[in-house]
């Protein structure tokens, strides 16, 4: 299976031990095999793919119209200028 072998001594910690004799019953695999795919499974660079979202067009922001002087780059600041709003009218309502 292996190319080439390399021995070695490994101290395995209670837990890491446990999940090997778990491995080792539910796939009747021997200690190496379960070990060696473990290691493999763990360490080796895995394949990704580009994560791509859909764009959707949101319309044409016209600062001048809602009345705030920001460009569209700046969303969390409108989102803030309107909570603040939101508030001062909540507040002005007695809730």
């Amino acid at each position: 299976m292996y190319d080439e072998s390399v021995r070695t001594t490994v101290t395995l910690t209670p837990q890491a031990e446990a999940l090997v004799q778990a491995a080792m019953a539910e796939s009747r695999r021997s200690f190496k095999d379960v070990v060696n795919d473990a290691i493999v499974a763990a360490l080796a660079p895995t394949q990704t793919r580009a994560f791509r979202t859909q764009t959707h067009a949101l319309g044409r922001f016209d600062p001048g119209r809602e009345g705030f002087d920001l460009g569209p780059d700046k969303a969390l600041a409108l989102v803030g200028v309107l909570e603040d709003r939101e508030l001062a009218r909540k507040r002005e309502m007695g809730k």
